[in-house]
């Protein structure tokens, strides 16, 4: 353990009562005993009562030890490396997946016959064994500790290669065989259409149950299957298929495409996705700017409820990332040529959007907040709230083109901006003779309550590809916060995501973690590149969460206590 001064120390941690530790206790107990050894603050009591040591000399490579006993000492169990069985450590990983040859550990047990018998120890071990096999449910145990969606592979027989066989098929089978090859791409097609629903996309930790489509077992492949090679996918072992699947399409982000009929969009978002593992690597401008602009997003925030403590402002706290998004959107419309980007949305986060991604003077928000003569809302008599104003200016991008960023003005009524932006967008392109359309592009910033609740917004959708309102596609970004006022989604809603009205317009949806602002930019990528090469809408689901109330004057312990539980443990 390195302490502060950078020097190492050795430290064998003493985890007091560990029979009666959950997995995720255990570890607590082995971080908090490092995090002591960091600060020097570890003390005698904290190593007097241990009775059975574990030591790992296998970290050194030894393949076996043992240790001997010192006074009190009960026993110590040793671990040795991890590695092939004498004589099949340089034969061909292709043998060795062939003849089902797999790494093994030695594990010894040194006892005190005085305490402990010899049957006690051999019982001891042949249950740690049986733990390692999977027995009890002990990974399954420690996988839902963990707040883990996947199963764990289990210790199996191989399975017939070929349905209805009646025989075993001789050791030599490999996956170039094209029964097993044919359940290995069932399996990749699972992850393309279900991958979604084990994606980490809840910054707020809920557990998603494993769809039995994405386990290998289901398809006929076992554990023995996992050091073979799959022909069709670059001759790539199928655990290394397992992890490319599990990157693209179950990590932070959950994308949803596989309904769309027409081959060359379905297969452009596969490309685009697969090649990369959805983690393309980002330029450290880039990283810097992401950093800038949630700096930006949070620190406005702050400082209007500091300010303006008790004023409503519907801070999108919680959600800060779709900052990023947006202002990604608006740097690669720059690149791309677009000359304006009209956007519709309600009042969360507006005035954020309004000042951090349109430019709106700081000042001449302050003067509304302050009610004074000169805000707009009074100069032009309408005596509107802040969050209803909209707002236009031109913004000059990084790549030096110039790209005029509007927002509509949007009353009380959620979504009721959407036609109105849509009819915007449409007569400047007619007017400016866009007959690609693709120089003015619509947004449309939604909450997850209302895209899935407001009637106008299907309507708005069954628009979108009629020749005399088609835009050219609209980017829908979902702030989705799990929570419309103080109604759960499951009291809203029929269907798994707020999202899902997009699919009657086939238009691919990429659910993303809130929490992951990089993960988020690489969506806002994808989609607006989709959207200008087939003209046709895309979805970001941004999931995220509200830190406060509704508004800043309601307590929304009282109605979601166990929702603000996790809400109040974010950093």
């Amino acid at each position: 353990v390195k302490g502060k001064d950078g020097a190492s120390t050795l430290m064998v941690p003493s985890i007091k009562a560990a029979n009666a530790l959950t997995f995720t206790g255990y570890l607590a107990a082995f971080d908090d005993m490092v995090a002591k050894a960091r600060v020097n603050k570890l003390m005698p009591q904290d190593f007097q009562g241990t009775t059975i040591s574990l030591t790992n000399p296998g970290t050194v490579g030894t393949y076996g030890s043992v240790p001997r006993l010192m006074v009190g000492q009960g026993a110590i169990i040793a671990t040795g490396a991890m590695d092939y069985p004498a004589g099949y450590g340089h034969v061909s990983p292709e043998l060795r997946a062939t003849l089902g040859i797999t790494k093994v550990m030695m594990m010894t047990c040194t006892y005190d016959h005085r305490i402990i018998q010899g049957a006690e120890s051999g019982r001891f071990l042949a249950r740690v064994q049986g733990l390692l096999n999977g027995e009890g449910g002990f990974y399954e145990r420690i996988f839902t500790e963990l707040g883990l969606s996947l199963k764990p592979v289990h210790w199996e027989e191989p399975s017939h290669s070929e349905p209805g066989a009646g025989a075993v098929l001789p050791a030599a089978v490999s996956l170039a065989d094209p029964w097993k090859e044919a359940s290995v791409a069932h399996l990749i097609n699972a992850y393309r259409v279900r991958g979604h629903t084990i994606a980490n996309i809840d910054p707020l930790g809920s557990t998603r149950p494993m769809h039995p489509d994405l386990e290998p077992e289901t398809h006929g492949l076992t554990m023995w299957d996992l050091d073979r090679r799959v022909v069709a996918s670059g001759n790539k072992l199928l655990r290394e298929v397992l992890a490319d699947l599990r990157h693209t399409y179950s990590a932070s982000i959950g994308p949803e495409y596989m309904y769309i009929p027409f081959p060359d969009q379905k297969n452009w978002i596969r490309d685009r996705m697969e090649s990369t593992r959805n983690y393309w690597p980002l330029e450290p401008a880039t990283r810097l700017r992401i950093f800038e602009k949630l700096l930006e997003a949070e620190q406005f925030e702050q400082f209007l409820q500091t300010r303006f403590i008790g004023k409503k402002r519907f801070g999108i706290e919680g959600g800060e990332s779709a900052i990023v998004a947006l202002d990604e959107i608006l740097q690669r419309a720059g690149k791309a040529g677009v000359k304006e980007l009209v956007m519709g949305m309600a009042h969360r986060g507006r005035l954020n959007v309004l000042v951090n991604i349109v430019g709106k003077p700081v000042h001449q928000l302050l003067a509304e907040f302050e009610e004074s003569p000169e805000s707009a809302a009074n100069k032009f008599g309408t005596g509107d709230v802040k969050y209803h104003l909209g707002a236009s200016a031109v913004r000059e991008t990084d790549s030096g083109n110039q790209v005029t960023v509007s927002v509509a003005f949007n009353p009380s009524h959620l979504e009721a901006v959407d036609p109105v932006v849509e009819g915007i967008v449409r007569i400047h392109q007619d007017r400016t003779g866009d007959t690609e359309r693709t120089t003015v592009v619509p947004i449309l910033i939604h909450g997850d309550a209302a895209f899935a609740g407001q009637g106008v917004v299907m309507e708005t959708l069954n628009l979108s590809q009629l020749r005399g309102y088609a835009t050219g596609g609209t980017i829908h970004l979902v702030i989705n916060n799990q929570l419309g006022f103080t109604t759960m989604p499951n009291e809203s809603r029929s269907g798994a995501y707020a999202t899902d009205i997009a699919k009657a317009i086939v238009a691919p949806v990429w659910h993303v973690n809130g929490d992951d602002p990089e993960a988020v930019l690489r969506v806002a990528q994808l989609a607006f590149d989709f959207r200008q090469q087939f003209r046709r809408d895309v979805v970001i689901d941004i999931v995220c969460y509200r830190r406060n109330g509704h508004n800043e004057g309601d307590d929304p312990t009282y109605t979601q206590p166990l929702m603000y539980q996790k809400v109040k443990a974010q950093p």
